[in-house]
């Protein structure tokens, strides 16, 4: 099937790629959604009035396929912005849904899945435990921890621990330098209340670190699960 139409939308900055959809039918978005890698898809995302983007994410959680037929009507509507190859045609579902969420911030991520679960529990269930949450750092190898504190800020960590259990803390305490570590518990101990919203945008921006870690072969992030096999941040 020709891609290049959706091709072209996607090296389009998050901006332009609004202003041409922000008209569209939800299960348009959906499925133009999908053709995006994760951090592209939220960014657009975080563009479209809540409404939109929660209806948005639920259509992607339930997307599986686009049917042939459709995805040329589709790309057909994009002829006008470029061409370029592409050999992905099956989209949606949990996974995707799952890494466009951990992208996104601000309480985003939970009042989307929020839409979700109203919608189909049993799928919420699935996306959210597809997720991963500032907690599952836990399960990183000590060396892990270490690389990725050294790429973290002393203020952004700081906040991020303000939502972190005892144990974590611990955890990434033992893995900094003892000064480091003093003084990133002296800052907590003294910092006042803080917005959960910027709680949790610190917690995002330690994950997406350690992603681009991964990416680049530094650290292995990874969670255990029961049984004992692992999923990968």
């Amino acid at each position: 099937i020709d891609m290049s139409g959706l091709d072209a939308l996607k090296r389009l900055d998050p901006d332009v790629a609004y202003e041409i959809l922000k008209n569209e039918h939800p299960q348009v978005l959906a499925t133009i959604i999908t053709f995006y890698e994760p951090p592209q898809a939220s960014a657009l995302l975080k563009l479209f009035p809540a409404e939109i983007r929660n209806e948005v994410v639920l259509r992607v959680a339930l997307l599986e396929k686009v049917q042939p037929a459709a995805l040329k009507e589709l790309n057909e509507t994009m002829m006008n912005i470029g061409a370029q190859d592409s050999k992905r045609s099956s989209v949606g579902g949990v996974i995707p849904t799952a890494e466009i969420l951990n992208l996104l911030s601000g309480g985003m991520d939970q009042e989307a899945l929020g839409v979700i679960r109203q919608y189909d529990v049993p799928l919420a269930d699935a996306i959210l435990e597809k997720m991963f949450t500032f907690e599952d750092l836990i399960e990183l190898e000590d060396k892990a921890i270490q690389t990725l504190m050294l790429e973290t800020t002393q203020d952004v960590l700081v906040v991020a621990l303000k939502g972190a259990s005892p144990k974590l803390r611990e955890k990434i305490f033992k893995n900094m330098a003892k000064r480091a570590a003093d003084t990133v518990r002296e800052d907590l101990a003294a910092r006042g209340p803080t917005k959960v919203a910027d709680v949790e945008d610190s917690q995002k921006q330690i994950l997406n670190i350690g992603r681009m870690l991964h990416s680049e072969g530094r650290i292995i992030m990874e969670r255990k699960k029961e049984g004992g096999d692992a999923g990968f941040l």
